[in-house]
């Protein structure tokens, strides 16, 4: 293999746009590895750990633009190489999208939009604080989309924000819909009387998604980036969205979603919420909703109960618990037919690309298929060695660290996930296989066209050895979605994927499949 970097000195895209052409890269043919980054001490030393820095990369700067490429062949390189000078193009300052400028710095974009109110904030970590005391000092909200932003600067921020009486999402808040505009990884959802603030991308994705799909919308879907729960934090992000939404004439209900809070920070959004006037459902997965009972709140274990306990508040109608939404004695019909064509298969394999989804599929499958390694186990004893190396039952979050360095997430680009598909079909024991797929602004823009084949792939595998795998999915999008939702569930149904209408449902069904009962 050739390694080969090019410097673009001077030139900064933001993450989204980064990890979007590392994406399109890594999939033209020839193409071994591929990763579009900005050339600070943090990003060349993750591609160094890859393998993918040379001694002209080591030279850049943190404000030099870096394509890091490997491949067989010169040759391939270098069509690579103009085919990312041809994607750059269209996206250099100056260039033209829908007849607009594209903005290299906070001044130049308040000087085109002065009138907006809220700031979006796309930087390496090190440098998006100093944009985002910029952008709330002008008095505008802001959205921190940039991870690595250290802890302290987190702090000063939020605390800024309080006091000027802004809102500040983020860091690492991948989603928000704010006044029906979505911001990051996002579906497009009707508008409606549901309000959502989440520590969660893929959970506010989720719920929206699920709302939508009942004939639901909601007002605002406020992020809040993965620490603000934290014991540091104290949840200033989340306390400012409650005032929000119950200032809100338009929100009725909203939802409350994180992994579960600091004891202390959980107790503070208790006695937060009991003083409000509008209803909510509090689901801290993994937590313990009893805890929220036994204040009198309405709570929930996971993100499709959340929605339907919603809904059921809005209708002033009792909640009831509706495992499967689709006609269940076809529903169980189809787990009994996987079911007798397993044979060898006894374990399940997630490979999930929303971390969140991820954590509700770990809840579900505890309780019926017991105990699940993983790297984001609900117990400790339950962590993987090896997260490249699966054990008994396992649920793989590929969004995480381990997974990203140096490389785009999993919902932009399916390389990982499609090897690791490949990967454990050649395990006789691995009988079932859940997946999320995820669509929206943002995520691939054909998913089921690059997991088609590693299911073929897969298939294949198992077949050449008499078994049979049962390959189960969701679909987190709308018909609104640029990916035309009925064109992925076409494509995947018809190479026998079992696809359900929520995470929760496909989770469901993969645990009754294994349970054997």
């Amino acid at each position: 293999m050739i390694t080969r970097n090019i410097v673009r000195e001077n030139l900064y895209l933001d993450s989204i746009m980064l990890m979007s052409l590392s994406g399109t890269l890594k999939e033209l043919e020839g193409v071994d590895e591929a990763s579009v980054i900005m050339g600070s001490e943090a990003n060349k030393a993750i591609l160094e750990s890859i393998g993918l820095l040379t001694d002209e990369g080591r030279g850049a700067g943190p404000g030099d633009l870096i394509i890091a490429l490997r491949a067989g062949k010169n040759s391939i390189l270098e069509e690579v190489e103009n085919r990312a000078h041809e994607l750059l193009a269209g996206r250099l300052p100056g260039a033209r999208t829908s007849g607009s400028i594209i903005p290299r710095s906070f001044e130049t974009a308040e000087a085109m939009l002065p009138d907006a109110n809220l700031t979006l904030i796309s930087l390496p970590g090190e440098y998006a604080g100093r944009e985002a005391m910029k952008a709330l000092d002008s008095g505008r909200h802001v959205m921190i989309f940039s991870d690595n932003v250290p802890l302290e600067v987190e702090i000063t921020l939020k605390k800024r924000a309080q006091q000027l009486g802004r809102l500040l999402m983020g860091p690492d808040c991948g989603t928000a819909i704010i006044n029906g505009t979505a911001l990051g990884f996002a579906n497009v959802v009707r508008r409606g009387h549901f309000g959502i603030i989440g520590a969660s991308g893929t959970g506010i994705q989720e719920t929206s998604v699920l709302l939508h799909r009942e004939g639901y919308g909601i007002t605002q879907a406020i992020g809040l980036g993965g620490r603000d729960l934290s014991k540091e934090v104290k949840a200033m992000s989340m306390l400012q969205a409650i005032d929000a939404l119950e200032q809100d004439s338009d929100t009725r209900v909203v939802l409350l979603i994180s992994k579960p809070p600091d004891p202390e920070v959980a107790e503070l959004i208790y006695n937060t919420v009991k003083k409000k006037k509008k209803e909510y459902i509090v689901t801290f997965l993994n937590g313990n909703p009893e805890e929220a009972g036994k204040r009198g709140l309405h709570a929930a274990s996971g993100l499709e109960e959340a929605v339907h306990r919603a809904i059921a508040l809005y209708e002033n109608k009792p909640f009831s618990h509706r495992p499967f939404t689709d006609d269940v004695d076809k529903v169980l019909e189809r787990v009994q037919a996987e079911r007798t064509k397993l044979k060898k298969g006894s374990h399940l394999r997630g490979l999930f690309s929303g971390g969140t989804l991820a954590d509700e599929a770990l809840l579900i499958l505890s309780r019926e298929i017991g105990d699940i390694y993983s790297n984001i186990p609900l117990d400790s004893a339950f962590m993987l060695s090896d997260v490249n190396k699966s054990r008994g039952h396992t649920v793989i979050d590929l969004g995480e660290d381990a997974f990203t360095r140096g490389t785009p997430h999993p919902m932009i680009d399916y390389t990982l996930r499609c090897d690791r598909l490949r990967q454990e079909a050649c395990d006789p024991t691995c009988g079932v296989m859940l997946l999320d797929v995820v669509l929206g602004y943002g995520a691939h823009p054909d998913p089921a066209s690059v997991l088609v084949p590693a299911i073929q792939d897969a298939k294949r595998i198992a077949e050449a050895e008499k078994r049979h795998i049962c390959i189960v999915a969701s679909l987190c999008g709308t018909e609104g979605d640029p990916q035309h939702i009925d064109r992925q569930r076409t494509m995947l149904e018809k190479q026998d994927v079992v696809l359900l209408p929520s995470n929760a449902q496909a989770s469901r069904f993969a645990g009754l499949v294994l349970k054997g009962e």
